[in-house]
């Protein structure tokens, strides 16, 4: 997502808030409008369900678009209305998204947004719902009941022009789902409708953004027709060396490596992960941009690069870099030599902005895979939004970036990755992780739209952070992000004090409703009620300044010490932040690292190296970022 400076620039793309007049069912009223349509257009009630927990998980957002212009639980997309322009991501000019002193900064102007005319058919399904149903297009938009009728209108047609009867046994259904997935090739659309028929298997049930609980029942027995997209007409994915699990659609779609003269080249570096050095992190990221503009990008050789991007409506993988080299995504160099970078398709995270089943599930299994082939922990630490990323030095702070945002889903996420949050201490443990209720948890933000107004109500997976225990105390202070110390705002964009889902911090303090941890050298407190938490307890190892000092430099890479650089090595600084760990607070530890450097400032990567000193570091989870101290300052206990 855009940076604090330039938010106010991104914000258009269907970040609006719902339409006046948006239709909200009535209690109880939404699961008989799935039967209702289901059997007005022929089409087995469980499929109707089951496809629109894919696209929406039956959230209707208050009539508001997706990231990728889709409206109501069947996620049917109208980006022609949706669509106001925005500025892809990694687009301003002053940034380096490689993240690396050592060579000039690397950051495209970017590709403009298309002409909403121009956009593929995926992108314009709900014009065609409303032409099979008959409805308005306002009228699929902002109601609930039309817009579940719209989707079925358009399996009900998949059916017919496959020349298959409106069978009642749902496995006959597989090429209609498939169809709906709006893919262009074989493989992302037998995904989606794997992904479809598991939720018709397995069940579901979940009470809804309106309130409203929705329930699939179970259906393990049903045998999916599966042989049905060979008569889709799709297109075989583009071969090629991509690294993905088998149970995602991926295909191979590079990023160029190419010289410019004058040392400059793009858009990535060569290098020999993990032989080389370990892949310690994958970054989460949103493309602020439509899946054609993210691939013209990704392709732009005097842009940037980052190893996969993820498509909204479906899920499809694109991968752009072999998983041994380096991509400029993160923003710091040290993350970026150590890490995966995953783009989904999507734009500023405002309020009702919102991503898809189908992407979630996905990314998940992406991110299930290669963890398991790098060994990287499932956690908060190491699964990083782009907006947990540190600053490199001081001057880097202001210009990190905020995506994928407060609304992205983490709870979910890490259910769907096998490692859902849960409690794994008593109540008086000294150490939380963040986990508030996403539906229910709706801390107020502004500037979505308009700068200092505030946001449509929407649920978040992050808390806000106060000076002390009471909503009417100021929020606490980011110096790096505010060196002249002005309090924290409630902005959209502002990472200044606000703790996100998954991530662990030691406790301070306990009073009352109210739960204080060590955040940013300061003590900074959270509503927690007991009835009603938003964190639960857990256990960890924490660290606090050794004995005798009174406080101690956090950096924002971990670099080795000068002594550590052979000839032809430029030293690089360790710049520490402006902040301090002080005496008697304690922060959770994520790993220890050596210090290493990815020596990379030239095309021919055959002078490239890795430097590796003797100075260790420990990363923590210091404010809404992670950070580094170096283990010589700390010491290390268990909470």
């Amino acid at each position: 997502m855009g940076v604090l400076a330039s938010a106010a620039l991104l914000f258009p793309l269907l970040s609006a808030a719902p339409q006046a007049g948006a239709q909200v069912p009535e209690a109880g009223a939404l699961q008989e409008q799935f039967a209702r349509a289901a059997t007005r257009h022929g089409v087995p009630e469980s499929v109707l369900l089951a496809v629109s927990y894919l696209q929406s998980r039956w959230d209707a957002h208050g009539g508001a678009p997706s990231v990728t212009g889709g409206y109501g639980p069947m996620h049917l997309t109208d980006a022609v209305t949706a669509l106001a322009g925005s500025a892809p991501h990694h687009s301003e000019e002053a940034e380096d998204a490689r993240g690396d002193s050592s060579r000039a900064v690397r950051s495209g102007a970017g590709t403009p947004v298309p002409a909403a005319a121009s956009l593929p058919a995926r992108l314009r399904t709900l014009e065609r719902a409303s032409a099979l149903s008959g409805i308005p297009a306002e009228e699929l938009r902002t109601g609930t009941a039309a817009n579940i009728e719209g989707g079925a209108a358009l399996l009900a047609a998949a059916q017919r022009e496959a020349g298959l009867p409106a069978s009642t046994d749902p496995g006959d259904w597989y090429g209609a789902v498939a169809r709906y997935s709006g893919a262009d090739d074989s493989a992302t659309a037998s995904t989606y409708a794997n992904d479809v028929f598991d939720v018709i298997r397995a069940g579901e049930s979940r009470r809804t953004d309106s309130g409203q609980v929705v329930t699939l029942p179970a259906a393990p027995s049903v045998e999916p027709a599966t042989e049905q997209v060979a008569a889709l007409g799709l297109r075989r994915p583009a071969g090629g060396p991509v690294e993905c699990p088998r149970s995602v659609a991926c295909e191979w779609i590079p990023a160029p490596y190419e010289e410019f003269g004058d040392g400059d080249y793009g858009n990535h570096d060569k290098a020999n992960r993990p032989d080389s050095q370990s892949i310690d992190y994958i970054v989460i990221h949103d493309t602020e941009a439509t899946w054609d503009v993210t691939l013209k990008l990704v392709q732009d050789p005097t842009y940037v690069s980052w190893q996969y991007s993820l498509r909204s409506s479906d899920g499809h993988v694109a991968q752009h870099l072999r998983l041994k080299d380096v991509g400029w995504h993160a923003g710091n160099w040290f993350v970026n030599a150590k890490s995966v970078g995953l783009e989904h398709e999507g734009f500023l995270t405002a309020p009702d902005s919102w991503y898809t089943e189908a992407m979630y599930r996905t990314s998940a299994r992406l991110v299930r895979y290669l963890a398991a082939r790098y060994g990287i922990p499932l956690d908060r630490q190491h699964i990083l939004g782009h907006d947990n990323v540190p600053g490199t030095v001081t001057s880097s702070i202001k210009g990190m970036h905020t995506d994928p945002g407060p609304y992205w889903d983490w709870a979910h996420y890490f259910r769907l990755l096998g490692r859902p949050i849960t409690p794994s201490a008593g109540p008086r443990a000294e150490v939380v992780t963040i986990r508030p209720e996403y539906g229910a948890n709706r801390p107020v933000y502004t500037g979505c739209v308009t700068a200092g107004e505030a946001c449509a109500p929407h649920g978040s997976g992050a808390v806000r952070l106060h000076t002390a225990p009471s909503a009417d105390a100021p929020l606490v202070k980011d110096i790096g992000l505010r060196p002249g110390g002005q309090d924290s705002t409630t902005g959209v964009n502002d990472t200044g004090a606000r703790a996100s889902t998954g991530q662990s911090f030691a406790v301070a303090e306990r009073r009352g409703d109210w739960t204080a941890v060590w955040y940013l050298g300061q003590m900074a407190w959270f509503h927690n009620p007991v009835k009603a938490p938003t964190a639960v307890n857990a256990r960890g190892l924490v660290l606090t300044p050794r004995e005798g000092l009174a406080s101690v430099p956090v950096y924002g890479r971990a670099y080795p010490e000068a002594a550590a650089y052979p000839a032809g090595v430029p030293v690089q600084a360790v710049s520490p932040l402006p902040y301090r760990l002080l005496a008697g607070q304690r922060y959770v530890v994520g790993g220890r690292t050596p210090g290493e450097y990815f020596f990379a400032p030239v095309f021919d990567s055959s002078g490239h190296k890795v430097v590796r000193g003797q100075e260790e570091y420990y990363q923590i989870q210091f404010g809404h970022r992670v950070a580094f101290v170096k283990a010589a300052d700390v010491r290390v206990s268990p909470s």
